[in-house]
């Protein structure tokens, strides 16, 4: 094994560790459980450690897709040298920390994405346009989807004609048919991935189409009756338990779409390494997201928290759930997302349904998306320049 490429591999290892961390301790590793610690579901501390483990567990088994878009899917014709991969890894790194310190709100997946497209287009590859394409559309449609989801859900829940011990179980039961259909590691024929309804498709002894269908409606009707019975006998328990398992699954698509960011530009250069799997930096990165979240969302919890108690349990079911289902349309895709975009058009979304467009700041939302293309543009043209210059 050439030693060269094994010390530059672990230069790039570390600069990716570095940027799992930031990924678990930034708005990925503490947005999910902010609402159950402002309606005071759950414990900051608690919700650090679990935000952990179900981050690290959904970038284990969910980071694949994401990872190996960021990893060769955005430059077509040529791999990113090892060189290539700890500049893009400092410069995704280096702009989040700048904004950070600054208050702006940095978006990893742009800064990240545009690093590996400017890096790579320096290097002489190509456009790999159907791709952007398909992750413009994602971070375009992300805000009206996701605000408008967030929106009916807000408009619903508050009403006195739709009791909460009927809606609520109804949005839980539509979440579990989501969850019954997710991909996950050797589920699938020949040990491919594959989703329980898959499964269960597999093993039983009618049409396939139909045993999927039949296992969603009965996981979703499962959930449903299941939270029903538990909001009929506790309405604020109820809600309460609703939210830690939104959380939950939210802090789970977020590790499943996030790790990529941090070791996706590392793929290419584990290829090089034959004992290096790709499973083997997922892990990697997860346990990057796991110290993140343990050592650092804590303080963004207890900040963000108290933004998110003015929300209420009702409208933070309304935010998380569509942002739930988009990470893992994304995940789905291999598209990499911001947590922020998607956390934000949500939290808006139900805000105009509960107290009207006045409560939106345009101003700070014109701030924040200009942040979010600047820190794209920004990170294209200083990985194009800054690979001509250095490598």
């Amino acid at each position: 094994m050439d030693l060269t490429v094994l010390a530059l591999f672990g230069v790039a290892a570390a600069a990716s560790l570095f940027m799992a961390w930031v990924v678990g301790a930034g708005s990925s590793g503490a947005t999910p459980f902010a609402p159950a610690v402002g309606a005071n579901a759950i414990s900051t501390m608690r919700a650090a450690f679990v935000v952990g483990v179900f981050g690290f567990l959904g970038a284990v088994t969910q980071g694949a897709n994401v990872s190996e878009a960021i990893g060769s899917g955005l430059i077509e014709g040529v791999s990113l040298p090892a060189a290539g991969v700890i500049l893009v890894l400092t410069l995704g790194a280096g702009l989040m920390a700048i904004g950070i310190y600054t208050g702006y709100p940095i978006a990893t997946a742009f800064t990240v994405t545009g690093a590996v497209v400017g890096v790579g287009l320096a290097l002489g590859g190509a456009p790999a346009w159907p791709k952007y394409r398909q992750i413009g559309l994602v971070w375009v449609a992300t805000p009206f989807v996701g605000g408008g989801i967030a929106y009916l859900i807000a408009s619903v829940l508050p009403r006195e004609d739709v009791p909460e011990r009927f809606s609520v179980p109804v949005l839980a039961g539509v979440v579990g048919a989501v969850v019954v259909n997710l991909d996950f590691p050797m589920l699938g024929p020949g040990r491919a991935p594959g989703s329980l309804a898959e499964r269960v498709a597999g093993v039983v002894a009618i049409d396939p189409t139909v045993a999927i269908v039949a296992t969603t409606v009965v996981a979703g009707a499962m959930t449903g009756i299941t939270v029903y019975r538990d909001v009929s006998r506790d309405q604020a328990g109820g809600l309460r338990r609703v939210l830690l398992g939104l959380g939950s699954l939210v802090a789970f698509s977020a590790g499943g779409s996030q790790v990529g960011l941090a070791v996706g530009p590392l793929l290419p250069l584990a290829a090089e390494i034959e004992p290096v799997s790709t499973f083997a930096v997922l892990v990697g990165g997860g346990l990057g997201i796991l110290v993140g979240s343990w050592t650092g969302a804590p303080r963004m919890i207890k900040s963000l928290s108290q933004d998110y108690s003015s929300l209420g349990p009702r409208r933070s079911i309304a935010t998380l759930i569509p942002s739930f289902l988009i990470a893992q349309t994304a995940v789905f895709l291999g598209v990499p997302v911001s947590f922020n975009e998607v956390i934000v058009s949500g939290i808006i979304g139900s805000g105009i349904a509960v107290g009207g467009r006045d409560v939106v700041d345009t101003k700070k939302i014109a701030v924040t998306v200009g942040a979010w293309g600047g820190s794209l543009l920004l990170s294209l043209v200083l990985g194009y320049g800054a690979t001509l210059v250095l490598l």
